[in-house]
């Protein structure tokens, strides 16, 4: 029997931290082709906190989030937290039994079809539809993916969920990222960047990091052919001349934005003539600002490809849990929280310091003792 009640961190508007209450309310039941799935890890993104503060406009002064289908969909209150790891301890009318027990990750997305290889009118659990801030969550069977993988923790898990990950692979396979090519990937001690320095790795790519130099040493064992210094963009193409053999790199994968960006367009076409490809860059974050200013001419003259990435495909997520099955990628944990603390993760979050490295992950009072204290970051600042 499941409670009538369960603990959950229930955003109630647009706003800071106090927007979110630590509250009882009632527990899911799963509906027909979903599973009840007891939460045990769910991982921090920055895209709950900039849902929250209403940081996703597409015309100026806009206070808004996702309304790629038309309309808001992000709906108070709401329970936030996408990349869920858990048990499943129930399930809906057409689902399996069996299923009850099986350990696994969710594929995040709300797809508006059925189709595997595009997804235009993205949206995800924790926006659309409650998510794993919580101590239970109902969501779709056949997107809730099993991984019993023993020597993998579930805070382990959840640090590879598809938000990070499936991000990562949406915007290296829109740039039709190959074996050989020279990457650059901004942002890279975040969860998206981690995730896209294996999966250049894996793909046969050469990432080379931007970051900070006292993260050079672990990015570089993470997969990093080498790392950037963020701090002095002024010398970054001689920089990059310097790392790659004097040549152009053949992408960038970008999480900042802003004045970087024309940085990034010179460090791939100071040397069209040693290029096999057409410039690339994917955008896919703007940590360092919403607004860049380049010039048009630079982007048609030199044929520079630029796309827009928001959240993958079906068929992603499939080939994603695959190699987290096979342990091919693995997780960046930088800590845990417990849910009832929520507020203090996101205000770690918010000042992270040179230490932070991949994903931290949100607990469940109820889950502590096994699934989060051993990563504990309670007392840090």
């Amino acid at each position: 029997m499941m409670p009538n009640t369960m603990k959950a961190i229930v955003l109630t508007g647009h706003g800071d931290i106090d927007k979110l209450e630590y509250k009882s309310v009632p527990t899911p039941s799963p509906a027909p082709g979903e599973v009840l799935v007891q939460v045990t890890a769910t991982a921090k993104n920055n895209t709950d906190r900039k849902a929250r503060e209403g940081l996703y406009p597409t015309k100026k002064g806009e206070t808004t989030s996702f309304q790629m289908g038309g309309k808001p969909t992000l709906i108070f209150p709401r329970i936030q937290g996408a990349d869920i790891a858990g048990r499943v301890v129930a399930v809906g009318d057409g689902v399996d039994s069996r299923r009850i027990g099986e350990r696994g990750l969710l594929d995040f997305n709300i797809y508006a079809d059925n189709r595997w290889d595009i997804n235009l009118t993205p949206d995800y659990y924790g926006h659309g539809a409650d998510g794993g801030y919580a101590e239970y969550v109902a969501v779709p069977s056949d997107q809730f993916h099993v991984v019993p993988n023993e020597n993998l923790t579930d805070a382990g898990l959840a640090a590879m969920g598809m938000c990070s990950y499936q991000t990562a692979m949406h915007m290296l396979t829109s740039a039709q990222v190959k074996a050989g090519e020279r990457v650059l990937v901004t942002g890279a001690s975040g969860g998206v960047g981690t995730a896209l320095i294996q999966l250049c790795r894996i793909m046969g790519a050469i990432p080379f990091a931007l970051s900070t130099r006292d993260k050079a040493a672990a990015l570089e064992e993470l997969g990093a052919e080498s790392v950037l210094d963020r701090s002095d963009m002024d010398s970054f193409v001689e920089r990059v001349k310097a790392e790659t053999g004097g040549k152009p790199l053949d992408a960038v994968m970008d999480l900042v934005g802003g004045d970087m960006t024309d940085r990034f367009i010179d460090a791939m076409i100071f040397d069209m003539n040693a290029r096999q490809t057409y410039p690339r860059l994917s955008i896919a974050g703007a940590s360092g600002g919403n607004i860049s200013e380049i010039l048009w001419t630079r982007i048609y003259l030199y044929q520079v490809q630029i796309f827009g990435v928001s959240h993958g495909t079906r068929e992603e997520a499939e080939q994603l849990i695959e190699w987290i099955r096979n342990e091919q990628l693995k997780p960046v944990l930088h800590g845990a929280f417990r849910l009832s603390e929520l507020h203090q993760a996101e205000r770690y979050f918010m000042n992270r310091g040179s230490n932070y490295l991949g994903k931290i992950v949100i607990v469940p009072d109820s889950q502590w003792e096994e699934h989060g204290k051993p990563w504990s970051l309670e007392g840090s600042t």
